[in-house]
Order: C-alpha cells, then structure tokens, then sequence
C-alpha cells in the first residue's frame, strides 16, 4: 500500500512534466513558423516592387527582425508584460533586459519560450511598415522607426490587449492579432506613406498608373511561405497543446485555412468581374487578406464563420486596394494597408458578429460588436497617431525620402553599394 501512494504523486509529477514539455516544444515550434513568415513578406515585397530596390528590401526585412529582437528583449516584453501602470503600460523595469533569474513554467510552458514567440509577433508588427513605404524611404531612416515601432508603439497597444490592460479588461477579442499585429502596423505604415509620398511617377495628370512588380513569382512564394507560417500564427497562440488545447489548436488551424482560401477565390472573383480578368496580384493578396481578417476571431467562430469572414475580407480588399490607390492618393507598392490595415479590422469587428459566445448573430446582442469597435478605433487611433509624429519627427531630422536621382535609378546601388541581380 505505502509503495502505490508513493508512486501516485510521482506519476502526477511525471504527467506535469510532460504537459509542460509538450507545451514548450509546440510553442517553439510556432515560433520557428512565425519566424518563417519574415522571408515570405520579404519575398512578397521584392516580387511586387521593382528589382533596383531589392537589395533594400531584403536589407529591411532582415533588419528589422534583427533590430525588433533586440529591442524587445531589452525593454518592449517590460512594457507590454510588464507590471501594469493604469492599465495603459507596462512598467519598463519590472523585467528590463528580461531579467529572469531562474526559469519558470508558471505558465504551463518556459519563459523564454514565451520571449521567443511574443518577440516573432512583434518583428512581424515592423515588417509591415516595409511593404507601404517601398521604393523610396531612406534606409537609416527605416532603421529608426522600425526601432521604435518594436520598442514602443507595438508594446504599449500590445499591453492594453495581451498585457492585460484596459482593453482586456474591457472583453476585448483579438486571439492572435488582426489588430493587434497586423493593424498596428498597417496604420503605422499608411502614416509614414502619407507624409512620404508617392513614388516618381505613380500619379500623372492627378490619376493613378500602375508601376508593375518585377516578379510575381517571388510574390505568389512569399505568400504561400506566409499561409504556411500563419499555422504558427494562429494556432501557437493557443500557448498550449496538451488537454483541451490538443483539438482547439486543429480547430484554429481549420479556421486560418478556410479563411485565406475564402479570400483568395473571393477576390479572383471580384478583380474577374470589376476588371474582366482574374489578376494574380489581387488574388494572392485575397489569400493575405483573408488571414489576417480570420487572426482575431480564428479561436472563437464556427468553420461556417471562417468562410463568411474571409469571403468578406477578399471582396472588400479589391475595392479597398483602388480606393487607396486612386481616391486617397497614398502610394502602398504591395497593397499592406489594406491587407494588414482594412481588412484587419474588419475581421476583428467581425468577431462582435461570428463569435459563437457572445456573437450578434448567434444572439449575444451587440456588447461585444460595441467592445470590438472601441478597441480596433483605440488602437488604430494610436498607431496613425504615433506613426504621423513619429515621422514627422524624421522627416524634419534625419529626413525620410532618398533624392530624385537615387529613387530612378534604384536604392540598392546608391544605398547598399550592390544590386541583387548582377
């Protein structure tokens, strides 16, 4: 008898272990998917942009995830977990530099696995800035802001939502982060776009001309690349794949799956009709679209709910694309405001509709849509907002757009000293 009570705290022990175990090595390996999404909009960027800058944009995507690493492991996990100050931001020193004494598995998973996943999420905030402000931004000043975005505009958002703010407490939903993330940055990047101006060229007589990307294969593999690493996207942040996590995190993978292929028949459909051909370029940024709209609600609405918020989020990216391009007159080379920016906040207004707990149409009222317009209007609020003083500030310093001749004639050679194809 006392050998079987000895024995059954063990095996209790054992089980414990190896839930956390199992925990940790999913959530790493969700990292190195989420981390596999940098070359996917980097190869999406150069095929959608012209080849003398794709030296500058390789350069950009790798250092931005170089400089987000950094940053925030320094002080942007402090201020987006740290001890909350009025739930707006994290208290920087309660864990500067990620000062973990000794590791801990409170959480059900490592601590540095934790840093790890959540620093993915925030370089992927910054890449894409990169995408709206191609062709003809300054590469230091680049650097400067892809800095800041990681060190504070992603981190104090980031704390009102994740970090267990204001917004959190509010009930506000955002599973993997179609605002959180994507928005974020889009809102930053139509901000640094605005005030940079389109490229040479792209307007004549006061109407939109397209400018062409020079490979649409590197475009349609940077998506694929980026459908693939969203799997780690979404369902990682299940944080967990032991108990009932095992079938929640197959549920989102079906959820983020049924949505991006929603979006890309959607939007072929839509460019067919609107423009009598079913585009490519449009139809892989369906794909994108239909991710990032399916990030926020991917945990909380039906399959059925998958398709209607993907479907949605690819018809509106084709006219969202052209009201951009033609009636705001804001110069996007690869689309990122309306894929990560438009369609990112629908998909998140949207759970407040498909939410099968608390959703309007499943008879939750409309609290929750009414939660969801107040933190997607709060965050996107604050992301133009910093974003536009932000580069104001560069553009009266550092400056933020290269000279006439270099944007003719290319940036990788006059800011890089070397082109890609040779």
């Amino acid at each position: 008898m006392e050998e079987i009570l000895t024995t059954i705290p063990e095996a209790a022990s054992a089980a414990v272990g190896l839930d956390i175990s199992v925990n940790n090595v999913w959530l790493l390996l969700a990292t190195f998917l989420v981390m596999f999404m940098q070359p996917g909009f980097a190869m999406v960027e150069a095929g959608f942009t012209r080849s003398k800058n794709t030296a500058n944009i390789l350069m950009k995507n790798l250092l931005d995830f170089s400089i987000g690493s950094l940053t925030y492991w320094l002080v942007g996990y402090s201020i987006m977990y740290g001890d909350s100050i009025s739930g707006f931001i994290g208290n920087p020193a309660s864990n500067f530099a990620f000062n973990v004494a000794e590791d801990s598995y409170g959480a059900g998973y490592s601590d540095f696995s934790d840093l790890m996943f959540q620093t993915v999420f925030a370089a992927t905030a910054a890449t894409i800035v990169s995408g709206a402000m191609a062709e003809r931004t300054k590469f230091n000043a680049y650097l400067i802001f892809s800095l800041v975005i990681t060190l504070l505009i992603y981190p104090v958002s980031g704390h009102w939502t994740w970090g267990g703010g204001w917004l959190s407490e509010l009930g506000f939903i955002d599973f993997a982060g179609s605002t959180i993330v994507h928005s974020v940055g889009a809102w930053v990047g139509l901000a640094g776009a605005a005030l940079l101006g389109p490229r040479l060229g792209k307007y004549v007589d006061g109407k939109a001309k397209a400018i062409p990307g020079h490979n649409l294969a590197y475009g349609a593999l940077g998506v694929f690349i980026l459908w693939f690493g969203w799997f780690g996207f979404n369902p990682g942040s299940e944080l967990a794949a032991t108990d009932g996590s095992t079938s929640a995190i197959a549920r989102v993978a079906l959820t983020t799956n049924l949505s991006a292929a929603a979006g890309a028949i959607t939007a072929m459909l839509t460019a067919w009709g609107r423009y009598k051909r079913p585009t490519l370029s449009l139809s892989l940024n369906g794909a994108l679209a239909g991710l990032v709209a399916i990030t926020a609600g991917c945990a909380s609405v039906s399959p059925f709910g998958a398709i209607i918020i993907g479907t949605v989020a690819g018809f509106v990216l084709v006219f969202s694309v052209e009201f951009i391009d033609q009636i705001l007159k804001v110069d996007d080379p690869v689309g990122a405001i309306s894929v990560h920016g438009v369609c990112g906040a629908l998909g998140t207004l949207m759970v407040g509709l498909l939410a099968i707990d608390g959703g309007l149409f499943y008879g939750g009222g409309f609290k929750q849509l009414g939660i969801q317009l107040v933190g997607v209007v709060s965050i996107g609020t604050w992301a133009l907002g910093t974003g536009f003083l932000l580069f104001a500030i560069l553009k009266a310093t550092n400056g933020l757009r290269v000279s006439k001749r270099i944007e003719e004639e290319g940036l990788d050679v006059y800011e890089h000293g070397e082109g890609v194809y040779n």
